[in-house]
């Protein structure tokens, strides 16, 4: 059984972090406890055990004042620094693969800081190409009951969706307060939806469905994400009762089932036609310099090739360089990515790691020696010639 990846994404507000702990706990009842990564910096409390918590790798407050930041600069920069760890993040969850079923994963509650960042991006990536992930898109069922406000959270769920190119579960959380049926309702039968909005109008006073710019847009907008809505599964959930929460996880192994016939393929499709085009960009590049320069291909093909190997990720760190494992704290095992230096501090520097900063700076000096040299003397020969 492969481990599935849970990733929560919502507005601030929609309850991502009450829906996790209820998730959690309703794994834990069902004997099947999850592994969870908690990844908002600027979270206080945090009401479930975390496996992996990135609060225990980045200081938020000391990364505020080390490079001057407000909160939301420095909730992207935590995640900055923490998603180059990634790569060990990813090897703690693989070692623990066949212990768990599920991994779940709680995002900052500022949602443009994780989806449209470069590291949210890289986490999201990182995941998806090791393990079959799902997005919960978390919903405040109570605020989106008017036919406007429902619109505005759908395309945003259409945005992610189209973003991260992977299979979604949209959650109306807060059953318990307002039953999510006027939704499912809204998802399948345009005419309710226009119903629905023509008497949000009259209610404030419009009259008519052309009268008004936002009338008119979304009901616009309504008859284009008739498509996207078909490739949804939407579930109603209340994390205060638990009620649904069954029914969340059929629709995660039914889009599990989805991830592997056509996300995994069409992913793959992806990385291996980005992988082509670099490598003919990086032909058409050697070509440039053969030309411009008059080296002979054997000659240039040796020097690109003794360039290549001299990049400074050949000089990074070892494959279990700063990872830190503690004993269980309250019943969950806590795993650590940041050697204890960066935690302290909050950032990645040459105080922190002086021995990285140390090989970074004699690759650095290398390669530059290296480039130097061979570009006098391509020069030395052109010249001749």
């Amino acid at each position: 059984m492969p481990l599935k990846t849970v990733i929560c994404i919502g507005m601030a507000g929609s309850g991502k972090t009450t829906f996790m702990q209820r998730l959690n706990s309703h794994l834990h009842a069902a004997k099947s406890p999850p592994y969870v990564v908690q990844l908002d910096p600027a979270v206080l409390n945090v009401p479930y055990g975390a496996n992996i918590d990135i609060r225990d790798s980045v200081k938020y407050k000391k990364v505020m004042e080390n490079y001057n930041l407000g909160p939301n600069g420095a909730i992207v920069t935590s995640l900055n620094l923490f998603s180059t760890k990634i790569d060990q993040v990813i090897k703690l969850v693989e070692n623990k693969r066949d212990k768990y079923e599920h991994c779940i994963i709680d995002t900052p509650g500022q949602i443009e800081c994780f989806v449209w960042s470069a590291s949210g991006a890289i986490i999201t990536e990182s995941f998806a190409s090791t393990f079959p992930t799902v997005i919960a898109y978390i919903v405040d069922t109570p605020r989106n009951s008017s036919p406007t406000t429902f619109m505005s959270n759908m395309l945003y769920a259409c945005s992610i969706l189209y973003k991260t190119k992977l299979p979604m579960v949209v959650v109306f959380n807060k059953t318990d307060v307002c039953k999510a049926d006027f939704a499912r309702e809204w998802m399948t039968d345009f005419e309710a939806f226009q119903d629905a909005l023509r008497q949000d109008q009259e209610l404030n006073g419009e009259t008519g469905m052309g009268s008004g710019y936002m009338g008119s847009l979304v009901n616009s907008m309504s008859l284009m994400l008739e498509e996207f809505y078909s490739q949804l599964d939407m579930v109603g959930v209340s994390s205060y009762t638990g009620e649904g929460f069954d029914e969340f996880l059929t629709a995660v192994d039914k889009k599990v089932d989805e991830y592997e016939s056509y996300y995994k393929a069409e992913r793959e499709r992806i990385l291996k036609q980005k992988e082509e085009e670099e490598k003919t960009k990086k032909q058409k590049s050697l070509e440039h310099l053969m030309k411009d320069l008059g080296l002979k291909d054997e000659q240039n093909a040796e020097n690109a090739k003794q360039e290549e190997a001299d990049v400074l990720s050949d000089f990074e760190e070892g494959e279990n360089d700063g990872i830190v494992l503690r004993d269980e704290d309250e019943g969950v095992e806590r795993e650590y990515t940041f050697a204890e230096g960066d935690r302290m501090s909050g950032e990645v520097n040459g105080k922190s790691t002086p021995d990285l900063q140390k090989r970074y700076e004699e690759a650095f000096q290398k390669v530059a020696k290296s480039a130097s040299s061979e570009t006098a003397e391509n020069i030395a020969r052109y010249i001749r010639q």
